[in-house]
């Protein structure tokens, strides 16, 4: 065998050790689940559910480490700037990868260049919902309400750029309300101040506003979904009420820094989507929280994060929403 011909066939065998040693002895230490949000709401204990089925797939312990506040910003950071070994992933929404990017002029990393996609998970089907004072049971009916009294009715959010915020002001724009904001301190205390009468209106999922529901603290005039939700089969969705475009289409994925070797990305996708296939997992943090659950691999889930990110850009500019 000539020596060209040895050098052409160990080509990829010297490529191989490389990713076979990452795949082989991966993970050599803990591997950290960082989440961008604080404990307690449904990406969190989603989070902590598929942590506690890895450790012991994965032989290692598995952590879940809360990075709340700056709008996902230092949290998702974190991890673009991780070393690209598989040992620190990021577990977050849209608003770090492709909301973010429309609302701050400058961030510290770029969700594009420095994070590549383990797996778009699911979506999260989001509820307009309001107080039962609201002379409102349907979208149309909503628009009718805040037309005849102007100022007065308000949201709640939790800040600009926030769920609540994008679809607000998009039906302000669009149907010219003068309906205000009020701004809380997370997604928890803008429902609690639906209940309470503070505010007339949030976006929330089902998890959040199902106790509410149940009791009839709330009201439910539409969910952001193609479908109506099988638990809720009286509300129609917001394409039915003529306001798809208002959607801001929330959504949970994992990401690990860029670079991190193609078979290490699958690997770990394979190992999640088993987890959330898990019955304690599917049943108690999937369906009953009327999530659409894709567990897409690394390479279908960049078109599902491409169509967001389009759609994303176009509800910041019709809302006007913008955080500096």
């Amino acid at each position: 065998m000539t020596l060209r011909r040895r050098a052409l066939l160990a080509a990829p065998l010297l490529a191989a050790p490389v990713v076979a040693r990452g795949q082989g002895v991966w993970p050599e230490r803990p591997v950290r689940i960082v989440v961008p949000y604080p404990p307690g709401g449904g990406l969190d204990a989603l989070a902590r559910a598929l942590a506690d089925r890895l450790t012991p797939v994965w032989r290692q312990t598995v952590t879940v480490d809360n990075r709340p506040g700056g709008a996902t910003i230092p949290g998702t950071d974190a991890v673009a700037k991780a070393a690209p070994d598989g040992h620190v992933l990021l577990m977050t929404s849209d608003a770090s990868i492709t909301s973010n990017p429309f609302l701050f002029s400058r961030l510290p990393y770029d969700p594009q260049r420095d994070l590549v996609p383990v797996s778009y998970l699911l979506d999260v089907h989001q509820m307009v919902l309001a107080n039962p004072s609201v002379p409102a049971r349907d979208m149309r009916e909503l628009v009718a309400a805040a037309k005849a009294s102007p100022g007065r009715l308000n949201y709640g959010s939790y800040g600009p750029g926030s769920q609540p915020h994008l679809l607000f002001e998009a039906l302000k724009a669009r149907e010219g309300l003068d309906i205000t904001q009020v701004a809380y301190r997370g997604l928890t205390p803008a429902v609690l101040a639906v209940v309470a009468g503070e505010v007339q209106m949030t976006l929330a999922g089902v998890a959040s506003a199902r106790e509410f529901l149940a009791v009839g603290t709330m009201r439910a005039l539409a969910v952001g979904r193609p479908t109506r939700l099988p638990q809720l089969p009286d509300v129609p969705t917001l394409e039915e009420a003529g306001y798809g475009e208002t959607d801001p289409r929330t959504w949970f994925g994992i990401f690990a820094p860029a670079g991190t070797p193609a078979p290490l990305l699958e690997r770990i996708h394979r190992d999640v989507a088993a987890a959330m296939e898990d019955p304690l997992v599917r049943d108690r943090h999937l369906t009953p929280n009327g999530y659409t659950v894709h567990v897409a691999s690394p390479e279908a889930s960049v078109p599902l994060i491409a169509a967001d990110r389009e759609a994303k850009e176009r509800l910041v500019r019709v809302s006007g929403a913008r955080v500096d």
